[in-house]
């Protein structure tokens, strides 16, 4: 007890600091949101078709979602904040890099390499901020932490909408260098990796057989409608899953301790994170096209309403957090479900005429639910996982969320395309089919977010069946 009261006795206003520089650290990372407002003038200077703009998102998210656990296990062997550190100066250059892409080929090898940066950063930051606090303070520790993610989506829709209109697409990636610099100049006194006898080995096989697995999956999700290289990426997923779970048994410390998805809710929590944020993300994918083409808003003031959805989640991320110690966990995260589900619902009821005004609501209700769910997901897998597996944690809170969001990188632009096609086939106007694919897409993805409130459901009716 006395270790952990005198670190959170350690002077508020010094952890606060720390926390503070970590969230400044994190922000590159969720600022990407930036990138989102400048599809649309990314898109027209490499001469790509609105289809092309998932290789964007999934060449990022693909990688980080690979490696995440792998170095979240990492974090826990040698320390969070020296894999913390590492991801702020990787990432840095990775920015300039980006930004200096001469095609859209060179930009995609780039983004691999911005999200080796961001598995560094992200995997480590819950668990570097809840080790600052007593554990008693985890829960609002954790909603400060989701609200300073949320401040960086809420910036990187505005930052990026001015920046583009004054400098050009490659502003959203140069500007988040001096961010990340200045984070690891600053950050002074994070907690040190713990000191042992003997250091714990690192499941190397068993990490890279997990991002096989990882990044197999999500491209055949991606190359489904391709055919033959689908099942391909498929029979190198069950090969590279089998070859996981084997290395998991002999392991004396794998990455990801398998035993944990026995415990009751824990596998259908982990599906319901996953299928919520794939419909989640269909807004950063189609909303900044309906903002400036059906909309017809300036970049800048399109950036802002496009912020709306991670202002929800900034406003509502302490209060959460807060709320953790009064509120079951699982009812605060189906809760968050359904507001998701029905920003989505009324986003799909946009049409040419919706007046401004009406855009932000819906917004906003989509990014509260965003938040209420990412509060309490962390929460329960934090208290769920052994503290020595804190990174991992960490890491799988985000790797659920990025399953989703490369799936919806691709089963969504899937529909969006096909009814936008059939749209054109039918002699509707161009502004007129994008609209009939917006809208499809949007009604898909709210029935989506509405079926992951199913896993929690489903759980909650077991636990009450064994109490009868």
């Amino acid at each position: 007890m006395g270790g952990t009261e005198s670190r959170a006795g350690l002077g508020q206003s010094g952890a606060l600091g720390r926390l503070l520089l970590v969230g400044l650290g994190t922000s590159v990372v969720p600022l990407d949101s930036a990138l989102n407002i400048a599809f649309p003038a990314m898109t027209a200077h490499f001469g790509q078709p609105l289809a092309e703009i998932q290789w964007i998102v999934i060449c990022y998210v693909l990688t980080y979602g690979s490696l995440m656990l792998g170095i979240g296990r990492l974090g826990d062997i040698f320390g969070h904040a020296l894999v913390f550190r590492a991801g702020l100066g990787w990432s840095a250059v990775a920015y300039l890099l980006c930004s200096a892409a001469p095609s859209f080929q060179w930009l995609m090898a780039c983004r691999v390499l911005q999200g080796i940066g961001a598995a560094l950063v992200i995997s480590c930051g819950p668990a570097l901020v809840t080790s600052l606090y007593a554990e008693a303070l985890r829960p609002r520790v954790l909603g400060a932490y989701a609200l300073l993610f949320a401040t960086g989506s809420v910036l990187g829709p505005s930052l990026g909408g001015l920046l583009v209109a004054a400098f050009g697409w490659e502003a959203v990636f140069w500007f988040r260098t001096p961010i990340a610099l200045a984070a690891l100049l600053l950050l002074r006194g994070l907690p040190a990796a713990p000191r042992q006898a003997v250091r714990e080995s690192f499941d190397f096989a068993g990490a890279v057989l997990l991002a096989v697995t990882i990044g197999s999956l999500l491209m055949a999700v991606n190359q489904a409608r391709h055919g033959w290289p689908a099942l391909v990426l498929l029979v190198l997923f069950g090969a590279a899953l089998w070859g996981f779970l084997r290395q998991s048994r002999r392991s004396a410390r794998p990455v990801l301790a398998l035993h944990h998805f026995a415990l009751p809710g824990f596998a259908g929590l982990n599906l319901a994170n996953a299928l919520a944020n794939l419909a989640a993300f269909a807004v950063l994918l189609f909303v900044p096209y309906y903002l400036t083409r059906i909309a017809a808003l300036p970049v800048g003031v399109a950036g802002l309403f496009l912020a709306g959805s991670a202002a929800g989640t900034m406003l509502i991320s302490l209060p959460g957090g807060w709320l953790l110690g009064r509120v079951a966990a699982r009812a605060m995260a189906a809760a968050g479900i359904l507001c998701i589900a029905a920003g989505l619902g009324l986003m799909a009821l946009w049409g040419a005429a919706t007046p401004a005004w009406l855009l932000l609501p819906p917004l906003l209700l989509h990014g509260a639910g965003l938040g209420l769910l990412q509060v309490s997901y962390t929460e329960i897998v934090t208290a769920t996982l052994p503290r020595a597996d804190r990174g991992v944690a960490g890491s799988l809170a985000m790797m659920t969320r990025t399953l989703g969001v490369v799936t919806a990188a691709s089963v969504l632009t899937l529909v969006f395309e096909g009814v936008q096609a059939g749209g054109l086939a039918n002699g509707a106007a161009a502004p007129e089919a994008f609209l009939r694919g917006f809208r499809a897409s949007l009604a898909s993805a709210a029935v989506l977010a509405a079926l992951a409130v199913v896993p929690l459901a489903s759980d909650r009716l077991r636990r009450l069946s064994r109490k009868g």
